[in-house]
């Protein structure tokens, strides 16, 4: 078993500008993943398996939903404790963190923010504990960044009482296990509706992705709907158009800038400690220039990184971050988390390949958590728009 010997690294005391509530709710993420996930984690790696008692943890520690209120059965925290507890998933692996994001974002907001009365106490409290799991169903075999192109649909089943739902997404974490999926198509109007499909509803399968590079300790599938019969009242009724799962994306996305620090800095605090360790030509290799250039710009770029999400989540909790600026920090702070990735590898040498460290397992990672959820051309062209008032989309 590894041993997790990190340490945090807070350049511009960035803990200054947290409440003790924020600290105690992450140092306590930060200590269950140093004892329960670190250890376990590149095996699971290896041998492509997700670790089911990972999930009682999740719940424990507040993972999943966090700012679900309360009577919901959520821990009731604001976002920047959501973005601190993805941070610290993150930083032990990126698939663990996709696991509480989907189920945090792409499965409880939907239902908390979109679901009837009765839809939100049927399922919130259960996916708080664990003890019902979901994932979200928007990508398509052929649509992907136009999710507008959507071919799933349902219709009237004609009994007055279901829909009869038809059509396939893939790249769907969560889906070989989950037991409610969020599924995004059109009615017989043409407009996108979310509606919750439970496992063991006939017709409705979740076939597993294999022989996946990356993300290998979280399960990825696909979800099959033939002719699946889906009770009228598992519609989400408080929202119509792409506006729906854009806005699950806009929270996942936010937690998703927030947990690849967590990785940049994994990566980051093992290149500074084989640095010092390290002897080559007499001394340490962190006493040559390139070394220390490498690791001044990785310190540079975290802090950057750090300052960028703190600020978004004092905007996402007095709601008034956009979608824009929630674009900007996903694609900034991934695209720095796999660069540092890459040059904590060169730092390491032909040991950075290993599972002796984790510098390979969080850069094959990042190659995924770059092009998900928006990929990074995408969000490019989202601030691009955002600041021209011109769609280059279309």
């Amino acid at each position: 078993m590894a041993s997790d010997n990190f340490q945090a690294h807070d350049y511009y005391l960035m803990d200054e500008l947290l409440s003790d509530e924020h600290k105690l709710i992450r140092d306590t993420a930060r200590a269950w993943v140093k004892k329960e996930v670190t250890p376990i984690v590149e095996e699971a790696c290896q041998n492509a398996t997700f670790p089911k008692q990972w999930i009682k943890g999740l719940a424990e520690i507040g993972a999943f939903g966090p700012y679900i209120p309360a009577e919901y059965g959520g821990p009731g925290l604001d976002q920047i404790s959501y973005g601190l507890i993805m941070q610290e998933l993150e930083r032990g692996d990126s698939g663990l963190r996709s696991t509480a994001s989907v189920q945090s974002s792409l499965v409880m907001y939907p239902i908390y923010a979109y679901g009837s009365e009765e839809q939100k106490k049927k399922y919130l409290p259960k996916l708080a504990t664990g003890d019902l799991m979901g994932c979200f169903g928007l990508t398509e075999p052929d649509h992907g960044s136009n999710p507008n192109g959507m071919l799933t649909n349902f219709k009237d089943a004609g009994d007055g009482k279901n829909v009869i739902l038809n059509g396939a997404k893939m790249w769907i974490s969560n889906s070989p296990f989950a037991d409610i999926a969020v599924v995004w198509g059109k009615d017989e109007t043409g407009e996108i509706r979310g509606i919750i499909v439970e496992r063991g509803m006939p017709g409705f399968t979740t076939p597993e992705t294999h022989g996946k590079w990356s993300l290998r300790a979280s399960a990825t599938g696909e979800l099959v709907f033939a002719n699946v019969l889906v009770p009228k009242e598992n519609i989400l009724p408080n929202v119509k158009g792409l506006k729906g799962p854009l806005g699950c994306l806009n929270s996942a996305r936010f937690g998703i800038a927030w947990g690849v620090i967590g990785a940049a800095m994994d990566c980051y605090d093992s290149a500074l400690r084989y640095s010092k360790e390290r002897i080559q030509f007499g001394k340490p290799i962190g006493a040559f220039q390139l070394t220390q250039k490498k690791l001044a710009e990785m310190i540079t770029e975290i802090t950057k990184a750090q300052l960028l999400t703190w600020r978004l989540g004092v905007l996402k909790n007095e709601n008034r971050a956009t979608p824009a600026q929630i674009s900007m920090a996903k694609r900034n702070n991934v695209n720095m988390a796999l660069q540092i990735a890459r040059e904590a590898r060169q730092i390491h040498g032909g040991m950075g390949i290993t599972g002796e460290y984790p510098i390979m397992r969080h850069m094959m990672n990042l190659e995924s958590v770059i092009t998900y959820e928006g990929t990074h051309d995408i969000h490019l062209l989202i601030t691009g728009m955002d600041v021209t008032g011109f769609n280059a989309f279309s």
